[in-house]
Parts: C-alpha cells; sequence; structure tokens
C-alpha cells in the first residue's frame, strides 16, 4: 500500500498582514513562521510566477495540527481574479461558526447562503461559504452536538 501524509494546503494572496489578520483573528489559524522567499524558490516554477515578483510564505497551524496550511504573498504583479465554478476550496471544522460569519459579513467579503449540513454518516449541522480578500473560496461547518 502507498503511504501518504497530507502537508499542507497554500493559497496565493496580495497581502500577506491582512491575510494572516484574516486567518488568525478571524478564523483561528497559529502563524508558525514567515519568511522572504528566496529568488530560486520553486514556488516560482509550480504557480507559473513571473519572478520579477517578490514572494513571501507564511505557514499556519491550528491547536491540533502543525503546519496544516499556507499563504504565499505575490507582490509586483497583479494576480489575476477568481470567478466561478471555483476549483479549490479548504473546508474548515469550526467551533464558534456564529462569530466567524458575523466577522466575515463584517469585513465585507463575499458570502454563501447558508446551508443544512447532514454527513455521510447522519450527523446534522451547518456549513457556511465566503470568499477570503484575495477570492480564495472557505467552507466553514459545525456539527450539532
Amino acid at each position: 500500500m502507498k503511504k501518504v501524509r497530507f502537508q499542507r494546503a497554500n493559497y496565493v494572496v496580495s497581502d500577506l498582514e491582512r491575510s494572516l489578520d484574516f486567518y488568525c483573528n478571524v478564523l483561528g489559524f497559529k502563524l508558525v513562521f514567515q519568511k522572504v522567499s528566496d529568488t530560486d524558490s520553486y514556488t516560482y516554477d509550480v504557480f507559473e510566477i513571473d519572478r520579477s515578483a517578490g514572494l513571501r510564505f507564511a505557514v499556519l497551524a491550528t491547536d491540533t495540527q502543525e503546519n496544516v496550511m499556507a499563504l504565499t504573498e505575490v507582490t509586483g504583479l497583479d494576480l489575476p481574479s477568481k470567478s466561478p465554478p471555483f476549483t479549490s476550496a479548504i473546508v474548515l471544522d469550526v467551533s464558534d461558526i456564529d462569530d466567524i460569519i458575523a466577522e466575515v459579513k463584517n469585513r465585507g467579503l463575499t458570502c454563501y447562503r447558508e446551508d443544512h449540513l447532514v454527513t455521510q454518516d447522519g450527523r446534522e449541522g451547518r456549513e457556511y461559504g465566503f470568499l477570503d480578500y484575495d477570492g480564495n473560496l472557505i467552507v466553514i461547518y459545525k456539527i450539532n452536538k
């Protein structure tokens, strides 16, 4: 059997400080570290970013998961806008769904309607989708106890 371990998701963002404020102070991630990427970073290749752009990188964790999310800031060029249908998302199990929804709305981010969630094993809860400042899709959910 092949072994695989999920390392982390990564979103490209235009403003690392603004994104860190959102991901840490609203969604509850913890900053592990950040750095300026080297000019020979593999990130330029795999994300097909022009090497004239500047890159910074931040790794985030949760209380129970190390290095589960990364944010890569690209400066010096305009990021393309994202439009539906979206091709990726992060999905987060959250404890304080009402507080997060209120703050997402307060920040004026694009929000989708809340939905009733029924899992494959019959548990029920709530789910809610929205876009971050750079149009990256995030879905949060809370299972009823």
